[in-house]
């Protein structure tokens, strides 16, 4: 997976299509992200670099409560990628 801005665009789809808004603030997150779950936000630190906000995003994607079957095809092909990776991660 390339750290691109095409590539975070594509992450950030899979969040919009599952109805979560991603914003970008200045914080002190300790993670570099927060999750308001009951607004269905996701906050990332606005100071990370491209591959941590790609990094931090694979890393929150599988914390939520997501439907993929709803997901057009190219989204559900990247929301795979992203689970793939999180798994490798975490093996």
């Amino acid at each position: 997976m390339k750290y691109t801005q095409a590539t975070a665009d594509k992450i950030e789809k899979i969040l919009d299509e599952a109805e979560y808004i991603v914003r970008y603030e200045r914080g002190n997150f300790q993670s570099g992200y927060c999750i308001l779950e009951e607004r269905r936000v996701v906050v990332l630190n606005k100071f990370l670099q491209m591959e941590g906000r790609i990094n931090t995003l694979i890393d929150i994607i599988p914390q939520l409560n997501i439907n993929p079957e709803l997901f057009s095809p190219e989204t559900k092909k990247m929301y795979d990628e992203v689970m793939a990776k999180y798994e490798a991660g975490n093996i």
